[in-house]
């Protein structure tokens, strides 16, 4: 095998990387995601809350349409399918209030939880999200209405 040479007659030398090169980029790369993996991650979930509160604050407004029509925020029991379909004791229901015709959910694809009366004092309503484990029983972690 003849080697290529310049105009002068000179070798040229190998072009291409060497097996140690090649781990060096891998290793600075590795190094690179391990530093800023974690804060994107952490932007991420940050950004789910936001959205859950967002949209809590979307839906609130929504019921507030719902009880200048009916007269009342929904009950328990009808929760807030009564966005998506008129319940039996709603006469003046002009809905559906929601686009989509179906129940909005949370960021993490769980259920909102409504009531109505509130457990809380000063609220008509409670409507909450379990947050990102999704376990309704952890009132430490769920994000209500204001």
């Amino acid at each position: 095998m003849t080697r290529r040479q310049t105009p002068a007659g000179e070798p040229l030398p190998d072009a291409g990387f060497t097996l140690i090169e090649l781990l060096v980029v891998i290793a600075i790369l590795g190094l690179l995601i391990a530093l800023v993996a974690p804060a994107v991650l952490r932007q991420l979930s940050g950004a789910k809350l936001n959205i859950a509160r967002q949209s809590i604050e979307r839906i609130g407004q929504i019921l507030d349409l719902y009880k200048l029509d009916v007269g009342n925020y929904p009950g328990t029991d009808d929760g807030l399918q009564a966005l998506v379909t008129k319940p039996s004791d709603a006469d003046n229901w002009n809905g559906p209030y929601v686009k989509s015709n179906q129940v909005p959910m949370d960021p993490w694809n769980h259920a909102y939880l409504y009531r109505n009366p509130s457990n809380r004092e000063g609220h008509d309503y409670d409507l909450c999200s379990a947050g990102p484990g999704g376990n309704a029983n952890d009132t430490a972690a769920e994000i209500c209405n204001k």
